[in-house]
């Protein structure tokens, strides 16, 4: 079992690779440096192996399904996740490693937009969408996480062997913040300095479908975590939309004795019964993850239990 792990998924990175491995060596000499490939075509395995790094390979391709088989491989005692591209500074490193260590932070996020993001990132659009992913996710889960989207950070073991990946691509980072939310992990922010891409190195994120992506994982696990103020907001758009049209059609019966619209007051009825059915499936799924709380809890036992018997091996 590594007492550090420093992660780092990769696709076409040669340009930044080799200096992300070196910083990284520097400031954590005891730390191993892992690299995973992901079907580059460069020669980024490569020149991460010469610089010192163990370089593994995922073919499955997309920065959630390297994080899968990072998570799933890798046993340490505290985990730095960072990207290739040498944007993320490894000086902030030793920091988040404290946090982990001595602390107990179960995750460690590299705060990027409250130091120098919006001035180094060239792409508004970027820029926006971090700041709308922000404010959706503080605002639905009642948080107060500084970067939502950063790919520098820290993780305890407990966080790492108990995270279910679902996302396959970019939508993971986004994915591992509302989990840890939603399972009451010790959270902490480090502010980091930012810098954008050198020149030559290329974004793998498509601004626009891997937005949308992330909105959409925002959604679905808005769904899944608090079904029951989805499935009540649902509820009560629909009761609203039954009430509308049928306040008209009272009307008209009060008017004039005789209900004139039936189609409308049939909608009106059906609308209203699936308001109410959306109202109890919500009332229904909550108790499902308020008992997926609960085993989870149990899990986090077991898994401080095998912690302390891989340290001790």
């Amino acid at each position: 079992m590594d007492k550090i792990a420093v992660l780092i998924p990769c696709y076409n990175e040669s340009k930044t690779i080799e200096k992300v491995v070196k910083d990284f060596k520097a400031v954590l000499p005891e730390a191993t440096i892992y690299v995973y490939d992901n079907n580059s075509s460069d020669g980024t395995d490569e020149i991460a192996r010469a610089a010192g790094a163990e370089v593994r390979y995922e073919y499955q391709q997309g920065k959630g399904n390297v994080i899968r088989s990072m998570f799933r491989d890798i046993d340490a005692e505290c985990y730095i996740m960072t990207d290739g591209d040498d944007t993320y500074p490894a000086d902030n490193a030793p920091e988040m490693v404290k946090q982990v260590l001595e602390r107990n932070v179960d995750m460690v996020v590299g705060d990027r937009l409250s130091s120098t993001y919006f001035e180094e990132n060239k792409r508004p659009f970027h820029n926006l969408g971090n700041s709308i992913v922000r404010a959706s996710i503080n605002h639905l889960f009642k948080s107060d996480i500084k970067d939502i989207m950063t790919g520098y950070r820290a993780f305890s073991y407990k966080f790492v062997k108990t995270f279910p990946v679902l996302s396959k691509g970019f939508e993971i980072e986004t994915e591992m913040s509302i989990h840890a939310i939603d399972k009451n992990m010790h959270l902490t922010n480090v502010i980091i300095e930012y810098r954008d891409r050198p020149e030559g190195s290329v974004s793998k994120l498509n601004t626009y479908s891997d937005g949308f992506k992330v909105l959409r994982t925002i959604a679905r696990l808005f769904r899944t975590y608090k079904p029951f103020r989805f499935f009540g907001l649902l509820a009560a758009i629909l009761a609203i939309i039954a009430l509308a049209f049928f306040v008209p059609v009272l009307v008209e019966y009060i008017q004039t004795g005789e209900v004139l619209k039936f189609p409308t007051l049939i909608v009106c009825g059906f609308t209203l019964i699936a308001a109410i059915q959306s109202f109890f499936t919500g009332l229904m799924l909550e108790n499902s993850v308020q008992k997926n709380k609960q085993d989870f809890e149990m899990r986090l036992n077991d898994v401080a239990d095998e912690c302390r018997e891989k340290k001790n091996a």
